[in-house]
């Protein structure tokens, strides 16, 4: 079998917008907040690759088993690698399986295993490549796939719909355990690299931080980085993601700023440089800071209790009392995505 993708030809991508598209050529799909893998069986043979092509099986042998126990012989599919908890999904569950030991892999594995959500097929059971028909084609292609598969628990279809009020309605169904809406042009064939036929789109939110820590630049002497705290019911300031977007020119004045204040612990409670799979040596090296100084900054989504992402800082808050920046912002947690994974599981089988 011929593999569609490699280092050369690299998956599809989104591009990201500030409105979800509508009209008749796009399809909508939840942009899951998991780790985008391809699978491919060839076989007794089973790959499962990370979008830059790095492979990804020793971290995840529960989704490489769940692969290889498809009835199909070959196969390629493109999708997200999910580890569901208490029925939430947790990235930092996802990061805590990048780890050198297969012992400690293994156990994770078996404490709370990985699901794997397909959205693409790119190689059917027959070895026929897909790639060059439209997402229309290809959809129908990829539920009867796993129609074929009597519903396996492990291995789920992604929603797919045509109604952009319904998509825009799982933003505020699934709570942090999606990072947005992916739309996807219902004409157009998988584009390997490009991101000119699907586009992602995220709210964005905004908040007001305590700045309890800082980072220098690499190999500068000034200000790289802010790090971002809130307050939770007990009291402790819990560091919550980051900001680098600083302008150059600001830097001196604010780097000798904060040097003023340095002072530990900086966080009371959760502190930067804790433990995680993507840490550098340079990741715990930090600068306390004095509780008094508050930013606003835009994020676009969270995750138990972070930002997943780095955020932008829209200003300084001398008017906010620091201990009014509190969790309290953030939208409450409320899951929902294994419900609507499961009733999709089901409405697909009944339609079958």
């Amino acid at each position: 079998m011929a593999l569609p993708l490699d280092s050369d030809n690299p998956p599809m991508e989104a591009r990201p917008v500030h409105d979800l598209p509508e009209g008749e050529h796009w399809w909508y799909e939840p942009k899951w907040d998991g780790f985008r893998c391809l699978a491919f069986r060839d076989g007794d043979t089973v790959e499962l690759r990370s979008k830059s092509g790095q492979p990804l099986g020793r971290y995840f042998p529960d989704v490489a088993t769940a692969i290889g126990g498809l009835a199909a012989r070959q196969f390629v599919l493109d999708g997200e690698i999910i580890i569901p908890i208490e029925r939430r999904l947790s990235f930092e569950a996802l990061q805590l399986r990048l780890h050198p030991a297969a012992s400690r892999v293994n156990k994770l594995a078996a404490e709370h295993s990985a699901v794997y959500i397909a959205f693409h097929l790119l190689v059917g059971r027959d070895g026929k490549r897909l790639t060059d028909l439209p997402f229309t084609e290809r959809r129908r292609a990829l539920e009867g796939f796993l129609a074929a598969e009597h519903g396996s628990r492990a291995v789920r279809l992604s929603p797919s719909v045509a109604d952009r009020a319904v998509a825009l309605g799982w933003l505020d169904r699934l709570g942090g355990d999606i990072d947005g809406i992916i739309a996807k042009r219902a004409d157009l064939p998988y584009l390997s690299g490009s991101r000119d036929g699907m586009q992602k789109y995220k709210l964005t939110r905004t908040a007001d931080c305590v700045v309890g820590g800082f980072r220098y630049n690499a190999n500068s002497p000034l200000v790289g980085s802010l790090l971002l705290g809130l307050y939770d019911d007990d009291g402790r300031l819990n560091h919550v993601g980051f900001t680098s977007t600083l302008s150059a020119k600001e830097k001196p004045a604010l780097t000798r700023r904060l040097e003023q204040l340095v002072e530990p612990p900086g966080f009371t409670g959760r502190a930067p440089g804790g433990p995680s799979r993507w840490s550098t040596e340079r990741s715990g090296q930090w600068q306390p800071l004095r509780s008094e100084l508050v930013v606003e900054v835009r994020y676009d989504h969270v995750s138990e209790g972070r930002f997943r992402h780095g955020t932008t800082l829209l200003g300084w808050r001398p008017d906010k009392a620091p201990r009014q920046c509190t969790f309290g912002q953030l939208p409450a947690p409320r899951g929902g995505a294994l419900d609507l994974l499961e009733a999709n599981r089901v409405a697909k089988r009944t339609a079958g």
